[in-house]
């Protein structure tokens, strides 16, 4: 695959760059990253909320000390041109923020960007979700920063993700440490009760997503209560629906927990509404001056 990729300002083949093996990145997951998406809207090829992006990938750096700092539009502006070069207009777009070489568990002062990107259609098909409730619960915000995108969380996710597919599910509801529903492996979680939505409380417990975010001004927007609180894994499986959203998904309904499924046929649902006035919202055919 002779795709381009960005890193250490430059534009070249993915074919013919290299991994230091010796980075702190590659032996203990100490980095961040960033996930974007990119739409063809009647205004052109558009980069949903790419400042917000990377401002929370520089955030992401601070957390946890990494000394990376470089001008946001910089970024925007070869994000662009890797879809360009790449001929890619819906698309995924990942900045990997890595570290330099240390063995000794130290910071050290090196630390740059690559971009890649890649085509992108719908997450698990745009169906609705058979899920479970992970036995893995969410890291603890006391070992590291939850609300940072930083690379070494991510196992967490993947062993998540690999026992409930092992078991036959699309999708894992993870559970904070005190028991409370987080999220899924990559996404934040909604569900609805007669009417109204209810989301787990934006804390240190949670990744508290730029989806996320964008619903509950479109709900609000809508006049749908939200509630922002501890939910327990009876409530949420004892909701009228749930669906969940991240940039990759977008917004996709839950069908689905532990084999019990909603009582309210998902496209009868708030999540529903949700999922239409977001698409309509990235494809630049709703306008943020009628949602905010």
């Amino acid at each position: 695959m002779k795709k381009y990729i960005y890193t250490k300002g430059e534009f070249v083949e993915s074919t013919s760059t290299g991994i230091d093996i010796f980075s702190q990145s590659v032996h203990y997951g100490f980095g961040v990253f960033e996930g974007l998406r990119s739409y063809v809207t009647d205004n052109g090829v558009k980069i949903f909320k790419a400042k917000e992006h990377f401002e929370r990938l520089m955030k992401s750096c601070e957390k946890i000390g990494i000394p990376f700092k470089r001008d946001v539009y910089e970024l925007i502006r070869a994000s662009y041109r890797l879809l360009e070069l790449n001929k890619l207009d819906n698309a995924y777009i990942r900045p990997l923020v890595t570290t330099g070489r240390g063995m000794d568990l130290k910071i050290n002062d090196v630390a740059d960007i690559t971009i890649m990107a890649w085509e992108w259609d719908f997450y698990n098909g745009n169906k609705l979700l058979n899920t479970c409730i992970s036995s893995h619960r969410r890291s603890s915000p006391k070992t590291s920063p939850i609300d940072a995108k930083i690379t070494g969380n991510y196992i967490n996710s993947i062993i998540a993700t690999t026992e409930a597919t092992n078991n036959g599910y699309d999708d894992a509801i993870q559970l904070d440490e005190r028991g409370f529903v987080a999220e899924t492996p990559g996404a934040n979680l909604f569900c609805e009760k007669d009417g109204k939505i209810y989301t787990p409380a934006s804390s240190e417990y949670i990744l508290a997503g730029i989806t996320r975010a964008t619903l509950i001004r479109i709900a609000k927007s809508f006049d749908i209560d939200v509630i922002e609180k501890d939910i327990t894994p009876e409530e949420f499986k004892d909701a009228d629906s749930a669906f969940l959203c991240s940039t990759a998904a977008e917004v996709v309904g839950i069908g689905s927990v532990d084999d019990v499924p909603y009582r309210l046929n998902f496209e009868d649902s708030v999540g529903a509404t949700l999922q239409r006035a977001y698409k309509k919202l990235v494809l630049d055919k709703l306008s943020y001056e009628v949602i905010i």
